[in-house]
C-alpha cells in the first residue's frame, strides 16, 4: 500500500486543471473552466472544473468528482494506480506501507510483470539494432517490409535470437522470478528447463495508456505451418485483451485531433499507417470489438472508421460486435481495402496521400453495409429476408439516446426503401424492441428497489399532502451536511459557530437517527470527531479522504452550477447578495425543513397509534399528542412561509 505520507504529498501537488486538462481542453469561465464532457457525448459544454474546490462536474451526464477519481474514471485507472500516474507526472517517490496479504499479491505481481515486460522491451530492442543476427534477420525483414529506422524505435519493435533460451539465460542471469517469466508470457517450461516463447519472431510490444508495456504480440518471420503466425500474452494481471486495442497509447492524441479513430487488424497495419502519417489508427487484433475497447475508443471520439481486408474473412470481423458499438453512441463507418490487399500492404502500395483519399472517399455506413450484405446473402429466401427484417429493426433499436432520435429515424427510413417495405411498419417494430428493453430494464430497478420504503414514502405524503417537500427524504439529509460542510466554522454570533449551532439545535444522536443514508451517518461522524478535536474540518478534508465512496458523495453536495456574472455589476448597482452572505438564512431554512420532515414522521406514527389504541386514555393522549405536534408544525410553517393543506 502507498504511505498516507506520500498520498498526502501528492494530494498537496495536485492542480485539477493541470491534470484535466492533460485529456479535455478548457476554457476559462469565470472562476471556474469549462469544456466538453470526456465521459458523454455533447455539442455544447457543460464540464465544469472549480480551481478553488479542486473538483470537475459535468451538468449533463452528472458525473463528477476530484482529480484522483477522474483519473479512475477516464483512463480505467484504479485508486492505487491513479496515485501512482500522479506520483510519476510530479517525481513524487512513493513510500509503501503494509496492504493486506491478498492485495499485496496481487500488486507485487502486477508490478513485477510491468518490470519484466520492461526488461523483454529493451532486450529484443538491443537484439533488434546490435546484434548481427538481429540485423540480418530481424531488421532485414521489417526494412523489406518498408519500416524505417524511426518508426521501429518509436514502437519499439524487437527481435527475439533462434536459440531457444537466449531471453531466458538473460532474465534468468537478472533474477527474475520463474512463476512470473512463465506468468508474462515471454518463456515457457519445456524439456525441465525455461525456453523462450517467442524466439525467431518479431516482437510488438503493447503498451497501456500511460506508456507502459502490458504485453507482448510475436510475428514468425519464416513460413511454418505447424507454427500460428502470430503468439500474444496470455491473460495475466496486467494483460487482458478484452480490454486493449493496440497503438491506442500513440494515436490517442492524433485521434482527439482528428476527432476520428481509424480500426484496423493487425499490428504491422498500425505500424505502416503511422510511418504514412496517418497516426489516429490503432488495431484490434482481428476479434470482434469489445465494450471495454469501444469505451477506450470514445475516451476521444465518437467516430469509428473500420478499416479491414475486402475479402469475406474480413468483413465478418469487421461487422462483429457492431451492435455494441451503436448502443455506445458511436458513428460507425466502414471501409474496405481491394483486391485482398491489407491497410499494410495498400498504404505502401498507393502511397500516403492517395491511401488518406481513398478512405475519404470509401466510408461507408455501417447499418446499410450490414443489410446489403445480408441482402445479398438471403437472394430471393423470403424466409431469410423475414429474418433480415427483424435483425436489421433489432440493430437500428440500440440507437436510444434522445439526441439520436433523427439518426434512428433516417435509419429506419432508408433501410425501408433498401426493403421495400412500408416505413411505419418498420417503425412499430424497431419501438417494439425498444420498448421491450426499457421494460425489461423497469423490472430490473423494480425487482431491486426497496418496496418498503416506497410505501412508507406514499403514506407520508399521503397523509401530509407535502408530496413536493418531502418527496425525498434524503434532500434534507444532505442539505445538513453540506451547511456544516460549508458553513459550519463560520461564526453563527460572538460566541458560537454555525456547527455548535446545528449541534444545538438538532442533537447529533437525533441526526444520526433521522439520517437514513449511512455514508451521510459515516460523513456526520467524521465531521464531528474531527469538530472536536479542533482540526476545523471543511469539504476539502474529504476532498482526498482515503474512502472513495465518502469523497464522490461530499464533491456531489457541493458542486454548484450557478455562478454570478461578472455583467451583472454592470447592471445592478451595489452589492450583488451570494450564498456566503445569507448562510445563515440558509441554515435556519434547512433546519426548519429537516424539523419539519421529524415531525411528519412522529405525526405519522402517533395516527398509527391512535388508529390501534384500546383505552379511551390512550386515545386522549395520541390525540394531545397530535394536538402538539402539529402546533409546532405550524410554528415552523409559518417562519418558511409554506401553507399546509388539510386532506
Amino acid at each position: 500500500m502507498i504511505s498516507k505520507a506520500t498520498i498526502q504529498e501528492i494530494q498537496n501537488k495536485i492542480d485539477i486543471e493541470d491534470i484535466v486538462g492533460a485529456f479535455v481542453k478548457l476554457k476559462r469561465r469565470g472562476s471556474n473552466y469549462l469544456g466538453l464532457c470526456p465521459f458523454h457525448n455533447e455539442k455544447s459544454p457543460s464540464f465544469t472544473v472549480s480551481k478553488a474546490k479542486q473538483i470537475y462536474k459535468c451538468f449533463g451526464c452528472g458525473k463528477s468528482g476530484n482529480s484522483i477519481s477522474f483519473l479512475m474514471e477516464l483512463e480505467k485507472y484504479s485508486y492505487v494506480e491513479a496515485l501512482r500516474w500522479l506520483a510519476n507526472k510530479y517525481n513524487i517517490e512513493i513510500e509503501e506501507t503494509e496492504a493486506t496479504p491478498e492485495s499485496k499479491i496481487y500488486q507485487q505481481a502486477a508490478d513485477s510483470l510491468f518490470v519484466i515486460n520492461n526488461f523483454g522491451q529493451k532486450f529484443f530492442s538491443e537484439a533488434l539494432f546490435e546484434t548481427d543476427e538481429g540485423q540480418d534477420v530481424g531488421l532485414s525483414y521489417l526494412k523489406q517490409r518498408g519500416f524505417r529506422e524511426d518508426i521501429i524505435k518509436k514502437f519499439q519493435l524487437g527481435y527475439n535470437p533462434v536459440g531457444g533460451d537466449v531471453f531466458a539465460k538473460a532474465a534468468l542471469a537478472a533474477q527474475y522470478n520463474q512463476d512470473l517469466l512463465q506468468k508474462s508470457g515471454l518463456v515457457v517450461l519445456r524439456d525441465n528447463g525455461l525456453k523462450d516463447n517467442y524466439r525467431e519472431r518479431i516482437i510488438f510490444p503493447i503498451h497501456n495508456q500511460s506508456g507502459k508495456v502490458l504485453g507482448f504480440g510475436a510475428r514468425l518471420i519464416k513460413s511454418n505451418d505447424k507454427a500460428p503466425k502470430y503468439i500474444n500474452t496470455p491473460e495475466n494481471e496486467i494483460y487482458v485483451k478484452s480490454k486493449i486495442l493496440y497503438g491506442s497509447y500513440f494515436a490517442r492524441v492524433a485521434i482527439d485531433k482528428a476527432d476520428e479513430c481509424l480500426l484496423v487488424e493487425g499490428y504491422t497495419d498500425v505500424v505502416s499507417l503511422h510511418q504514412a502519417g496517418v497516426e489516429n489508427v490503432v488495431a484490434s487484433g482481428g476479434t470482434s470489438l469489445t465494450p471495454d475497447q469501444l469505451r477506450l475508443v470514445k475516451k476521444y471520439t465518437n467516430n469509428l472508421t473500420i478499416i479491414y481486408d475486402g475479402d469475406g474473412a474480413g468483413v465478418k470481423a469487421a461487422v462483429r460486435g457492431m451492435d455494441l458499438a451503436l448502443e455506445e453512441g458511436l458513428n460507425v463507418r466502414l471501409v474496405l481495402i481491394p483486391d485482398k490487399e491489407d491497410p499494410d500492404s495498400y498504404v505502401n502500395k498507393i502511397g500516403a496521400t492517395a491511401f488518406k483519399e481513398f478512405v475519404a472517399n470509401n466510408k461507408k455506413d455501417f447499418v446499410i453495409f450490414q443489410l446489403g450484405l445480408s441482402l445479398a446473402e438471403a437472394g430471393n429466401d423470403s424466409t431469410k429476408k423475414a429474418t433480415i427484417v427483424q435483425k436489421i429493426a433489432e440493430t437500428i433499436s440500440k440507437i436510444t439516446k434522445t439526441e439520436h432520435f433523427t439518426k434512428r429515424q433516417d435509419y429506419v427510413k432508408q433501410v425501408a426503401e433498401m426493403l421495400k417495405i412500408e416505413e411505419a411498419g418498420l417503425n412499430d417494430l424497431v419501438n417494439k424492441f425498444i420498448r421491450e428493453k426499457v421494460q425489461k430494464e423497469e423490472g430490473r430497478q423494480i425487482a431491486a428497489s426497496n418496496e418498503e420504503f416506497a410505501n412508507v414514502e406514499q403514506e407520508i405524503t399521503e397523509n401530509t399532502g407535502l408530496e413536493n417537500l418531502f418527496k425525498k427524504d434524503e434532500y434534507q439529509e444532505r442539505a445538513i451536511i453540506r451547511s456544516l460542510l460549508e458553513f459550519g466554522l463560520k461564526q453563527w454570533n460572538e460566541d458560537i459557530t454555525v456547527a455548535d449551532y446545528i449541534f444545538k439545535e438538532i442533537d447529533d444522536n437525533e441526526l444520526e437517527l433521522m439520517i437514513e443514508n449511512e455514508n451521510l451517518v459515516s460523513i456526520l461522524h467524521l465531521y464531528k470527531g474531527w469538530y472536536l478535536e479542533g482540526k476545523k474540518p471543511t469539504d476539502e478534508n474529504f476532498l482526498y479522504y482515503e474512502d472513495v465512496t465518502l469523497s464522490n458523495l461530499v464533491i456531489n453536495l457541493m458542486d454548484s452550477q450557478t455562478e454570478i456574472s461578472a455583467n451583472w455589476a454592470k447592471i445592478f448597482e451595489g452589492k450583488i447578495a451570494t450564498r456566503e452572505d445569507l448562510f445563515r438564512e440558509e441554515v435556519l431554512s434547512t433546519l426548519a425543513y429537516f424539523k419539519l420532515r421529524k415531525l411528519k414522521k412522529l405525526i405519522i406514527e402517533n395516527q398509527k397509534e391512535l388508529e390501534n389504541a384500546l383505552s379511551s386514555e390512550d386515545q386522549l393522549l395520541c390525540l394531545q399528542t397530535h394536538v402538539a405536534l402539529k402546533h409546532a408544525e405550524q410554528v415552523i410553517t409559518k417562519e418558511l412561509g409554506t401553507v399546509i393543506f388539510r386532506l
